[in-house]
């Protein structure tokens, strides 16, 4: 199979390692991924910005051959036991191409509501947890055809995505510090949105990869070979603050993210309450009664169900839910106000926040939905104990840390981005707020 790709050019998966990914396009729960957006609304800043999860897991699959080549290059020196087998390989290559399974509509956005909704208590499911039972249920497409190839494949497979290996280097690969989800993600979403610093170099990074000197039977972790890979490594992680300072935490993104978790919110009330709205997903019908929905369910969710569902619930005899389904599909976005200095603390973030919604309920609106401080946060760089910096042909090594200026001042560092959002309308009463608290 050829496939041209706008990030990696021609992708193939013609050797025996890949045949299974042939196999598996063809599934319906691989196929729903072309209904998920990768980056859910973050279309409403960077128009290009549309592309899919389906896209994303043929790069991933596709960085992991890469992997798998370089691998293959470097492990004549382990014990046979250790090395990339092209049973291995296959899963590998199945895991990075399936990670993503079981991500609901518009991806970490409809997971992230579920988790605000007071309704559920803190029981809403991660995606990676539908991943898992995607794999491992029966009556999928996926299983069946992991199956197919190998009765424990399914298992070994979902192992690998929650990052467990007898082959740490192996596992890493899939979840880890520069795993094949970061490789791709970085450079496809730096492509549709249009800009730059989203970029690095993969393949010095791939080519400067080496096992670490291990001791008796002992698997070998992943390392960079001398000084030469730190630049690599430095401009993928400065790469990825990037793109959540510039990207992912955009203010527009983070404003329509507020607004679909308000509407999801407020969908979820009046289910419970009774209520009856058009278009309504049967897996959402069981959130609000406290019940898990079935895989079915669950699967038949996507961008397109959900949006549809909001263009219907502009119609809702609830006053609430029909204005904040007509502000986001006009695009009359809420405003933001960024929050710095001690206002970012969590104590004095957690007052302005109730400030915030008392202005909203002074102004007759519902405090809960149209006002309140977003706090956005990421580690752009973890000092990561499974890769080291081979720093001579002894071989020893150091933390990355260690040896880069650059690492060493990110390294455990939070990226936080706290701001006030709220309906347009609250703006003058909100800066009258904040020029008083300054």
């Amino acid at each position: 199979m050829l496939l041209r790709d706008p990030v990696h050019g021609l992708i193939s998966f013609e050797s025996d390692d890949a045949t299974i990914v042939p196999l598996l396009l063809q599934t319906r729960e691989v196929q729903r991924l072309r209904r998920i957006r990768q980056l859910g609304l973050t279309c409403l800043a960077f128009p290009g910005a549309t592309h899919t999860r389906f896209a994303h897991a043929l790069g991933a699959a596709h960085v992991m051959q890469h992997f798998v080549a370089r691998l293959r290059k470097i492990h004549g020196g382990l014990p046979f036991w250790q090395r990339l087998t092209s049973e291995r390989a296959r899963e590998a290559i199945a895991a990075a191409f399936l990670h993503d399974l079981g991500h609901g509509p518009l991806s970490h956005l409809f997971e992230d509501a579920l988790k605000h909704s007071e309704l559920l208590g803190g029981r809403a499911k991660p995606h990676e947890y539908y991943t898992e039972q995607i794999l491992l249920d029966p009556s999928t497409d996926v299983g069946r055809v992991l199956r197919d190839t190998d009765s424990e494949l399914p298992q070994r497979v979902a192992a690998l995505v929650r990052g467990e290996h007898e082959l740490p280097y192996l596992a890493r690969t899939v979840s880890g510090t520069f795993d094949v989800d970061r490789c791709d993600y970085l450079l496809r979403d730096a492509h549709a949105t249009g800009v730059s610093y989203g970029e690095y170099d993969l393949p010095w990074l791939l080519r400067s990869l080496r096992f670490a000197e291990t001791s008796g039977d002992v698997a070998p972790g992943l390392a960079i070979d001398g000084l030469k890979g730190l630049s690599a490594i430095e401009s993928f992680v400065l790469a990825r603050l990037f793109m959540f300072q510039q990207v992912y935490f955009h203010k527009s993104t983070r404003a329509g993210e507020w607004m679909i978790r308000s509407i999801l919110i407020r969908a979820l009330q009046l289910l419970r309450d009774g209520t009856r709205l058009p278009q309504m997903p049967k897996a959402m019908l069981a959130f609000a009664t406290g019940r898990e929905p079935t895989l079915g369910e669950y699967l038949q969710l996507d961008d397109q169900m959900l949006l549809e569902a909001i263009n219907q619930w502009r119609d809702a005899a609830d006053p609430i839910l029909s204005d904040l389904c007509e502000r986001l599909r006009a695009r009359a976005l809420f405003k933001t106000e960024e929050l710095f200095g001690s206002a970012c603390n969590p104590r004095e973030r957690a007052r302005i926040d109730g400030l915030a919604r008392q202005v909203a309920e002074d102004a007759g609106l519902e405090p809960d939905l149209y006002a309140g401080v977003d706090v956005a946060q990421d580690t752009p760089y973890s000092d990561d104990a499974s890769l080291t910096v081979v720093m001579d042909e002894g071989g020893r090594a150091r933390r990355p840390a260690e040896v880069s200026f650059v690492l060493d001042r990110l390294r455990d560092e939070t990226l936080t981005r706290a701001r006030l959002i709220f309906a347009p309308e609250l703006r003058p009463a909100i800066r009258a707020l904040l020029a008083k608290e300054s």
